[in-house]
């Protein structure tokens, strides 16, 4: 199965840049192809063969990751982070082998590795119930720099929606992925390096995260999950948050969530819903 990794940068991290860059073009025993986006920044020299998409401003993370799903040709498209690096070269063949063996395979995550020795972070498994980081199971999202997607199923589910900007696209994505009868698996032995970090790092994050969440539920939920799913999600941003001005912009985040065009709402089926559940996260949390 032909790979396409698509690696969205922002020029600010050249010297990141191009240790991604080898780890893909290092990849063995892999029909692959490498497109590197710009969003709204001059990129760097680069090795011969890459294709490069150059966006004049930048767009946000999900519109950038769909211009570059727009010029691959892949049947697996890959996303990596411009920080991000690939620790073995026959990662693409491993991941392009399950997609072969299994059809109905939609999304592949990949555990992710500090690479100064540090824990992995909770948040790079992408399951309620962490467990242990070396065991793989099915899962219900997935690690947008860190993942690999069948190009069938991301056509099928719409793409990334490019309106959110950043924060809860993947889940987005995954969600429809899931409707559509695909499902998602956390996949232990791909492994690949990236610093350690904190999304509340990016600027806007609060408001970000706060207005795609009501997004999120407004466009795939039947409405009494979307109800009980933002409920949850108000009390845990209560209890977590210790800090009056980042409540204060999630809680701005969330009343433009509710006033905002959110795009088309199209409501898992039930039975998308009952799956999730048994495959540990039903969508209320």
């Amino acid at each position: 199965m032909k790979t396409s990794c698509v690696i969205l940068t922002m020029g600010t991290r050249p010297a990141e840049l191009r240790r991604a860059v080898t780890s893909v073009l290092e990849q063995e025993g892999a029909d692959l192809e490498l497109i590197v986006v710009s969003n709204g920044a001059e990129l760097p020299e680069l090795p011969d063969g890459v294709i490069t998409v150059r966006l004049p401003e930048n767009i946000g993370i999900p519109e950038g990751r769909n211009e570059g799903v727009k010029a691959a040709s892949g049947d697996i498209i890959l996303f990596l982070d411009d920080d991000g690096w690939y620790r073995s070269r026959d990662l693409v063949h491993h991941v392009s082998r399950r997609f072969a063996a299994d059809p109905r395979l939609g999304i592949l995550t990949f555990r992710i590795v500090d690479p100064d020795g540090g824990p992995d972070l909770r948040r790079y498994v992408p399951r309620l119930r962490v467990g242990d980081p070396l065991r793989s199971s099915r899962v219900t999202t997935f690690l947008g720099g860190a993942a690999a997607v069948r190009r069938a199923a991301f056509d099928t589910a719409g793409g990334l929606p490019g309106g959110f900007f950043y924060a809860h696209e993947e889940s987005d994505l995954a969600w429809r992925v899931l409707d559509v009868g695909y499902h998602i698996e956390y996949d232990a032995e791909a492994v690949m390096y990236h610093p350690s970090t904190h999304p509340s790092r990016h600027e806007d994050f609060y408001r970000l995260n706060a207005r795609n969440r009501v997004w999120l539920a407004r466009r795939n939920l039947p409405w009494t999950l979307a109800l009980a799913h933002l409920a949850v999600w108000v009390g845990i941003t209560v209890l977590r948050e210790r800090s009056l001005p980042e409540l204060r912009a999630w809680f701005r985040g969330f009343r433009e969530g509710w006033r905002s065009d959110c795009g088309p709402r199209r409501p898992m089926r039930w039975s998308t819903v009952w799956r999730m559940t048994v495959d540990g996260r039903p969508p209320v949390v």
